[in-house]
């Protein structure tokens, strides 16, 4: 029979490419409804967020393999491949035989049964040419075309960063893009860093500071190698941790927030940063945290309960172009972005963007940092991040 983790794997790339559903979420849905959890979950999201984002290599090795545009090949056919060259070409862990034959099985599961022998024609050649698919997909990325093939990332994207960063840089990027996200928490105002350590270690949980290079950052920062275990989201749940990348703590470190002041963050959801800042002024001042999506609104309410904040103010407006008095000691802008720079921990980020959504972004960006420029006061902070 076909493996759970497999079918999740299979329903979640179809989902999210028939579909348009976010990946995270897709998966999420299909991994209770099948009632999966512990190893077999870690699997599934581990094949299912892996062939999402390796999709560009894939496509790449099926018109090569197949002889034809993978726009000619039927969705749940297409899905399957995408599953199977994911495993064949990226997953170690997983014997050639259940790479084609499952896949075979899935798509005639999924009604596809006179595309079966495509499927194993392409999967089986695959297996057999994997040495000479690796040197000529994966080797190569000299120029943004080959690139974007290599690390699987929209040509649109690579030309991007190719003229605006030149070929190291950019090629660097696009390799970054494909590794495994840190893991990072921030340690809440009054817990014990070093006490924190010892009892995620002492639950087998590898966990350390921060290796050189963040001084604004670090010294509230834990980072996490390997798996979470329980000990961890146990310590989320109590207010003692909060999930926090590195680069997001730095930007309230510039930011710099003291005791008693008057601060503004817009922008706010999902309202990590917002308290984060607060527990740096001791809870003491007042922090308006303005945010447009109400159910963002509600996350940012939620984290100042959870850590037990008191200055906290949620308000849902528009930060482009809502009205308010002026005179804030400081002020975080953290603008909608594109996201080009967190494409590691969102496996459908590269799929959904493209060049227009970046120029939009570009002038809501430039109104909010008009609007927060006239509430600062004079001699006042501005991060724009």
């Amino acid at each position: 029979g076909i493996a759970p983790a497999r079918a999740l794997a299979f329903a979640t790339l179809r989902e999210t490419f028939e579909r348009d559903a976010f990946t995270e979420r897709a998966f999420r849905a299909g991994a209770e409804r099948l009632g999966l959890d512990g190893r077999e979950r870690a699997q599934a999201q581990r094949l299912a967020y892996g062939a999402v984002q390796r999709r560009g290599t894939s496509d790449a090795a099926i018109e090569r393999l197949a002889g034809r545009s993978t726009r000619l090949l039927a969705p749940p056919v297409l899905a399957a491949l995408r599953l199977g060259l994911y495993e064949l070409l990226f997953s170690d862990r997983t014997p050639d035989h259940a790479a084609v034959d499952q896949p075979v099985e899935l798509v005639k599961g999924a009604g596809a049964a006179h595309a079966s022998g495509l499927v194993n024609a392409v999967l089986r050649r695959a297996a057999r040419e994997r040495a000479e698919l690796t040197a000529a997909l994966l080797e190569d990325d000299s120029t943004p075309e080959a690139a974007a093939v290599a690390h699987s990332a929209p040509l649109w994207l690579a030309r991007l960063w190719w003229a605006a960063l030149g070929a190291a840089a950019a090629r660097s990027l696009l390799a970054a893009c494909n590794e495994p996200p840190e893991v990072a928490m921030r340690v809440s105002a009054g817990a014990d860093r070093g006490a924190l350590l010892a009892r995620l270690r002492e639950a087998g949980v590898e966990a350390g500071a921060p290796a050189g290079g963040w001084p604004l950052a670090s010294a509230e920062t834990i980072v996490i190698e390997g798996r979470t275990g329980e000990a961890l989201p146990a310590m989320v749940a109590a207010g003692e941790l909060t999930p926090q990348s590195r680069g997001s703590a730095a930007v309230v470190g510039v930011l710099d927030p003291r005791e008693g002041e008057h601060l503004l963050d817009l922008c706010a959801g999902p309202g990590i940063k917002t308290g984060q800042i607060a527990a740096r002024m001791g809870d003491r001042g007042e922090v308006i945290s303005i945010e447009l999506d109400p159910g963002r609104a509600e996350e940012v309410a939620a984290q100042a309960t959870r850590l037990g904040l008191r200055s906290v103010t949620v308000i849902e407006a528009d930060a482009t172009s809502m009205e308010m008095a002026p005179g804030f000691d400081r002020i975080l802008l953290d603008a909608p972005c594109s996201d080009l720079g967190a494409l590691a921990s969102r496996p459908d980020a590269r799929w959904r963007k493209s060049p227009k959504t970046i120029e939009r972004l570009v002038a809501i960006q430039e109104q909010g940092l008009f609007r927060a420029a006239r509430l600062l006061r004079p001699g006042g902070t501005l991060v724009y991040a």
